[in-house]
């Protein structure tokens, strides 16, 4: 499944604030979990993938993920954060916009193809700059939305 087809409208929220790091975490694990006990495994599995190393990938964008055992199917959540938190990202900057994800952990397959397509979707200048314009969490679907209809039909590391 495309990584913006796990991006459903109330997967998609701007300006929400965290106090740092391990917070936002928390936070995150809580938006991608669907009980109490994926919750505690999913925030282990996100703080244990950030202790092998910062998932701030630079120009100011995370992507906090990891693999859970016992999930049933993966699950996104995309963020802009109100104010921007110290990631510990490869380029110094702080982070303001978020995409974490949480995949079975017997799917390292799909886990590489999701990683891939955020990877894809974040390096357009275009759509980050949007994201960041975004008055909303209404105008941050709609750029996705855009971006999405805009998008090559097979992503280049198919051909």
């Amino acid at each position: 499944m495309p990584i913006l087809d796990l991006l459903s409208p109330q997967h998609v929220l701007a300006n929400v604030a965290a106090a740092d790091k391990a917070q936002l975490l928390e936070q995150l694990a809580a938006m991608l979990a669907g009980s109490s006990a994926e919750q505690r495994l999913i925030g282990e599995a996100l703080n244990s993938r950030e202790k092998l190393g910062s998932t701030g990938i630079g120009r100011g964008v995370a992507i906090p993920h990891g693999r859970v055992p016992g999930l049933d199917r993966a699950r996104a959540v995309l963020l802009r954060l109100s104010s921007p938190l110290d990631f510990n990202a490869l380029d110094g900057l702080p982070v303001d916009l978020v995409a974490a994800m949480a995949v079975p952990e017997h799917n390292p397959e799909q886990h590489l193809q999701l990683l891939a397509e955020l990877a894809e979707m974040f390096s357009d200048s275009r759509l980050t700059t949007a994201m960041r314009q975004a008055q909303d969490s209404g105008e941050l679907q709609a750029e996705l939305a855009k971006f999405s209809r805009n998008r090559p039909k097979s992503p280049p590391w198919t051909d």
